[in-house]
């Protein structure tokens, strides 16, 4: 069967199979091994507009990022070290304030430029957060800083790890949706 784009099939030991396209624009189906590839291509061909429009989106974010990056000249080493010594001060307080009404100890705090993660907490307790952060709202900076602090109790996202970060945020949600839904644009702001 002839699809107006290319796949790639990646077999494994899974028990039921799916489609990803991936942020570069590539289609990836994942299948049982025991699938034939008539199976696999009628698949493809059922999910052919799911897959189109999913490339469109891939499609239309590369284009607004294009825009973004020539009206945003790449930031200077100046200035991204200026951002990073704001993060880190606004982050070192809100984490002193939050890992207290938390009841929870931390090591350092690292602020970095990850392309994936906006924070993180290593088993010994380290929190690295991302800079852009501090573009956002608020309250998105308190919900990142608030659910490390909570991997501090729960190294994982249980039904009781949410239940401490909201705890502390019961409007948790909107902040987290929020960073799913423009979190794209901090990477355009600067």
């Amino acid at each position: 069967m002839k699809h107006p784009f290319e796949y790639e099939i990646i077999y494994s030991s899974r028990k039921t199979i799916a489609i990803q396209v991936t942020r570069d624009g590539r289609v990836l189906v994942r299948s049982p091994r025991q699938c034939s590839r008539s199976y696999i291509d009628n698949f493809v061909s059922n999910n052919e507009n799911w897959v189109l429009k999913h490339l469109a989106s891939v499609k239309e974010l590369e284009e607004q990022k294009k825009s973004a990056a020539s009206s945003h000249p790449p930031l200077s080493s100046k200035d991204r070290s200026r951002y990073i010594e704001i993060a880190r001060d606004i982050f070192t307080r809100k984490t002193e304030y939050y890992a207290r009404i938390i009841g929870v100890s931390y090591g350092r705090i690292s602020i970095r430029e990850q392309k994936t993660r906006w924070g993180s907490c290593s088993s010994k307790g380290n929190l690295n957060f991302n800079w852009r952060l501090i573009l956002a709202p608020e309250e998105v900076l308190d919900y990142v800083v608030v659910h490390e602090l909570a991997h501090r109790r729960e190294m994982n996202h249980s039904k009781t790890f949410y239940a401490i970060v909201e705890s502390v945020l019961p409007d948790y949600r909107k902040a987290r949706k929020w960073l799913q839904d423009n979190g794209q644009l901090l990477w355009e702001r600067v």
